[in-house]
């Protein structure tokens, strides 16, 4: 029996977040269409098909998002609690926050809008967000906290959103270029080049399709009935492929092959969103769904896998299986899914911190989330081989949607909605309309 024993990094997307990469701010796209990058093949980019996007969170420091709620009503206990100068050094200051900050509430978050170093108390109720690409975490939603939290995202954020989430380029990266969430992403990418997070509605209530004026109207006459910014959305997660341009998408001129690639979307973006969209979480037919074979023991350090057994190896004894070879291989933004997520919760983290307030040991709904965990990427690799042929025949190509004038997209389409018709909570309690 051969034994593939995986190396368990730290987490690559924390910190050097509180200062991206020098070349992320570059991920800020001008609105002007002029020498903006295009695709090989003059095949259009999600940029410009899905012009609104936002780039990533920038949390500024890692201990506001955890695997688990408790952990962050810990970590906000331990803040509060502490004397000035040690809430300081327990808050990691950066040039956007410090504990003397005073910033607008998130929209739709009840949070407060003094000082921290003055906030005594309760903690703000944690939300579930999507870190990178399949890690369902928990964040505290407090602007105080966050050096860049994207007012904009929460604004649309509703049981009606979805979130396209592009994943950044990685040369040889053989991961998904685009996934879907219905959580608020925080737009992170392992190999830490940050890629756009786009809504799919610019307004809440599924109100005005993030979509370039007069595409779905293009594409509607080309094959022959009605086309909906869903269908796109679920033809982008089939077809799009990562470029250094961006997310390109290759539109299909063959009205069949449109409505196979849009199906096959529609299933992806449903494993995709687990449920979230009224529909059943995902499974694997019976005798193929993953157990726990053996106990996972109270403090797995390590994570490996057996091909011949299709089993997951974790920490002295704990094992899982069937794992198909696919979930366990699967890469998402430069990274294998399953090390990063369980490095996640298994890392060792720096004496004295907040980060350091978390669960003794291994929790039990993480179990769970990974038994779901290994059955969507399962799905998403037995799904893969099938979206291929999505980017061969004939097309419908930039150029020609530039002929029709749908590009260049107007530079409004490009900047968020007014989407507020109600007081948002500013600084120190102030009210702000927008």
């Amino acid at each position: 029996m051969r034994t593939v024993t995986a190396r368990i990094p730290s987490d690559p997307t924390s910190p050097p977040e509180a200062g991206q990469p020098p070349g992320a701010a570059a991920g800020r796209r001008a609105a002007a269409p002029r020498g903006r990058p295009r695709a090989p093949g003059d095949v259009p980019l999600l940029d410009d098909l899905m012009p609104w996007s936002v780039a990533p969170l920038r949390l500024g420091r890692d201990w506001v998002m955890a695997p688990d709620a408790g952990s962050l009503r810990g970590r906000w206990q331990a803040l509060t609690g502490a004397e000035p100068g040690e809430r300081e050094r327990l808050f990691r200051p950066t040039r956007s926050r410090t504990p003397r900050s005073t910033v607008a509430q998130l929209p739709g978050q009840p949070s407060g809008t003094g000082r921290i170093d003055r906030e005594e108390g309760r903690c703000p109720e944690p939300v579930r967000v999507l870190h990178g690409a399949f890690d369902e975490q928990w964040l505290i939603p407090d602007h105080r906290l966050i050096d860049t939290a994207r007012p904009e995202l929460w604004r649309v954020r509703d049981g009606r959103q979805r979130f396209a989430v592009e994943q950044g380029h990685v040369p040889g990266d053989t991961g998904p270029a685009l996934v879907v969430t219905a959580l608020l992403p925080d737009g992170r990418s392992p190999a830490g080049r940050p890629g756009r997070i786009r809504p799919l509605y610019r307004r809440p209530g599924g109100q005005e399709p993030n979509v370039a004026p007069g595409l779905l109207a293009l594409l509607a006459a080309r094959y022959g009935h009605p086309v909906t910014a869903e269908d796109l959305l679920c033809w982008s997660v089939a077809a799009a492929t990562g470029t250094p341009a961006g997310c390109a998408v290759p539109l299909t001129a063959d009205p069949a092959l449109w409505a196979r690639g849009v199906a096959l979307g529609r299933t992806a973006t449903g494993i995709l969103l687990r449920g979230a969209d009224g529909g059943a979480r995902p499974k694997l037919p019976g005798g193929r769904r993953p157990y726990v074979r053996a106990a996972l023991p109270p403090r797995p350090g390590t994570l490996g896998y057996d091909p011949g057994e299709e089993a997951l190896l974790i920490g002295d004894g704990g094992r899982v299986s069937p794992v198909p070879t696919g979930a366990w291989e699967f890469e998402a933004g430069g990274g294998r899914v399953l090390d990063l997520w369980f490095a996640r919760r298994t890392a060792a983290a720096e004496p004295g911190t907040l980060e350091a307030v978390r669960p003794a040991g291994w929790l039990q709904e993480w179990t769970s989330e990974l038994l779901e965990l290994i059955t969507v990427l399962a799905l998403l690799a037995e799904l893969r081989p099938r979206l291929a042929p999505l980017g061969e025949g004939p097309r419908i190509t930039a150029g020609e949607l530039r002929a029709a004038g749908v590009l260049p997209v107007p530079s409004a389409a490009r900047r968020p909605a007014s989407v507020l018709d109600h007081h948002e909570e500013g600084p120190d309690g102030q009210f702000a309309l927008l």
